[in-house]
């Protein structure tokens, strides 16, 4: 997945750098330009402490956490969180449709994928600088087993566990989602949350590293609120959500394959 790319790429070139100051991006990163990057992001230092330390309880319910998700490798939710691992392709919303009622997608609702779209690069940098500090190693840099994108677990090596971006990237959309479909907000956050857990069942991320990421996410989203363009965004979005009235499928079994998971 390309994503992995990305995410490193800006990962490295915002350590180091004052959370209030411009991260520096390469030409061409595949986060795009957000609305606050380059521009004052949430510390990501100040807001998340350390990761746990080895030998902790904190630690322990980590392994534990690891090796619950271990046995659901090539099961309904493996190819789910596999799925959800892709955050850069024309299909990368669409996992949220069944929480939100309506069909998610470029084609369907492009006002409210510009607006997603957008917000990588600010949720996923609200990650890098405790990311770079930390260099916290992956589950299966631990544990020996693999993950759902093989591909790219040399570039994952590079990249710290601790806080995770995606989860930072999910759990944001799905704040940001439900607050435009407010009469299923429960179930678009839930939805938010288990695409961050998708990194547990990948086994390229830690139980607390997914938490933090949710962190990170509420801070991100809170500071977007104060954005002219992202309001005028979040506005265009709304309006579009109440036009939408194609309904996702294969929503059952998608519940299904959330709920039986440990």
């Amino acid at each position: 997945m390309k994503f992995v790319i990305a995410l490193s790429i800006v990962a490295v070139a915002a350590a180091g750098a004052s959370a209030e100051q411009p991260a520096q991006r390469p030409a061409g990163s595949m986060l795009g330009k957000g609305y606050l990057t380059p521009g004052p992001m949430p510390d990501s230092i100040v807001l998340s402490p350390a990761p746990p330390a080895p030998g902790s309880a904190a630690e322990a319910r980590d392994v534990e956490a690891a090796k619950a998700a271990l046995p659901l490798r090539g099961s309904a939710r493996w190819a789910l969180a596999t799925t959800d691992a892709d955050l850069f392709s024309p299909k990368s919303t669409i996992p949220l449709s069944c929480a939100a009622g309506v069909d998610i997608s470029p084609q369907t609702t492009p006002k409210l994928e510009r607006l997603l779209r957008k917000t990588t690069a600010d949720l996923g940098l609200s990650t890098a600088a405790i990311k770079k500090a930390h260099q916290r190693p992956r589950p299966f840099m631990v544990n020996g087993e693999p993950t759902c994108t093989p591909d790219w677990e040399p570039m994952l090596r590079k990249d710290g566990s601790y806080p995770s971006g995606h989860s930072a990237i999910g759990y944001g959309w799905g704040l940001i989602l439900a607050e435009l479909v407010p009469d299923r907000a429960a179930k678009i956050v839930a939805r938010g949350r288990a695409f961050g857990d998708s990194r547990r069942i990948c086994n390229v991320h830690w139980l607390s590293d997914i938490e933090e990421g949710r962190i990170a996410a509420a801070a991100t989203v809170a500071r977007l609120h104060s954005d002219p363009a992202f309001q005028k965004d979040l506005k265009a979005a709304r309006a579009e959500l109440k036009k939408a009235k194609a309904q996702p499928s294969n929503c059952d079994a998608e519940a299904q394959t959330l709920n039986a998971v440990p």
